[in-house]
């Protein structure tokens, strides 16, 4: 299943029930999970097998959110305000504890207070919704990105030399802007930046901006590239032909 059509479920789970100030199990990561993206993990430390055997028993989401300081391993990070539900969807247990998991993300929310009672963090958190999918404005900004999305994948490809699968770009302005999201090699704080964006326009305006400043550094690494090798081509491999 291509990433396209994974972010398409997103709308699935968004249905899901949302207690307006529950408590949230939190994991702290370096990367930033947006609705209908899927994310693999190895659970290893302990505290986060107890968190994950508590939402299997419950079958409770949690939620990961990108670390603004401290680490992954070891004493509990301080996490971004913005963060997005996950709800497991495939396991695989080992003999000594450990486990491998497949998460999907599903709605956004707000972190209203961290609570330290468990061994792994937790918080109360609220919904924070994505706004404005369906107006005219994120329409147009939906129209305006597309053919960046287009000319990222095939720099992308010229550029690595791996065929990215794109069949075609999702009509529907939330699905696209979260496919963008995802799918852009930017650092995990831009993508915060995305992530907190209050709304659909929002995210399309600033994944247009991320798009048009990626495209100039493909262009120039390519054409970079392809001067070096022209230079390097001579019968002797030294830097000038001769």
């Amino acid at each position: 299943m291509t990433e396209q059509n994974r972010i398409g479920k997103y709308r699935h789970y968004q249905r899901e029930q949302w207690t307006s100030g529950m408590e949230l199990p939190l994991f702290p990561l370096q990367t930033v999970l947006f609705p209908g993206m899927m994310l693999p993990l190895h659970i290893f430390e302990p505290r986060y097998r107890e968190m994950i055997n508590r939402c299997l028993d419950e079958k409770l989401p949690f939620g990961v959110v990108l670390i603004a300081e401290g680490k992954e391993v070891g004493q509990a990070a301080v996490p971004h305000a913005i963060g997005t539900a996950a709800r497991i969807t495939r396991v695989d247990r080992k003999p000594d504890g450990r486990m491998d998991i497949v998460a999907v993300g599903t709605k956004r929310f707000r972190i209203d207070e961290l609570n330290y009672d468990h061994a792994y963090l937790s918080a109360q958190v609220s919904h924070y919704p994505v706004l404005n999918g369906d107006t005219g404005l994120a329409s147009e900004q939906a129209q305006r990105v597309r053919p960046k999305v287009i000319q990222y994948v095939d720099l992308m490809t010229k550029a690595t030399g791996v065929q990215l699968p794109l069949d075609q770009l999702p009509e529907d302005p939330t699905t696209l802007a979260f496919l963008i999201a995802i799918a852009l090699q930017v650092n995990p704080k831009e993508k915060q930046r995305m992530l907190n964006q209050a709304g659909i326009p929002e995210i399309l305006d600033l994944g247009n901006y991320l798009l048009g400043r990626e495209l100039q550094l493909l262009r120039y690494m390519i054409e970079s590239q392809d001067m070096l090798k022209s230079l390097t081509s001579g019968p002797t491999g030294y830097l000038f032909a001769n």
